[in-house]
């Protein structure tokens, strides 16, 4: 549905993937760095407090590049 970078300090490449959209809010999976391994946190997150997070710059959206296909 959309992966998105979380603002952090330093160089973590955190980031967020909604899951599943709900009524009221999404289910999140939170990958974050942890000395080179994975922390995964799955979670909920109201669509009011998404929309907070992605207004302040806190969520970046991550822009999927499309593949085209080339007839040869």
């Amino acid at each position: 549905m959309g992966t998105y970078i979380l603002k952090s300090i330093g160089k973590s490449t955190d980031y967020m993937v909604i899951d599943r959209e709900m009524d009221d809010g999404y289910v999140v999976r939170i990958v974050r760095d942890k000395d080179g391994y994975e922390d995964v946190t799955i979670d909920y997150i109201t669509k009011t407090l998404f929309e907070s997070c992605v207004r302040t710059g806190y969520l970046t959206k991550v822009k999927q590049e499309e593949k085209v296909a080339v007839n040869t």
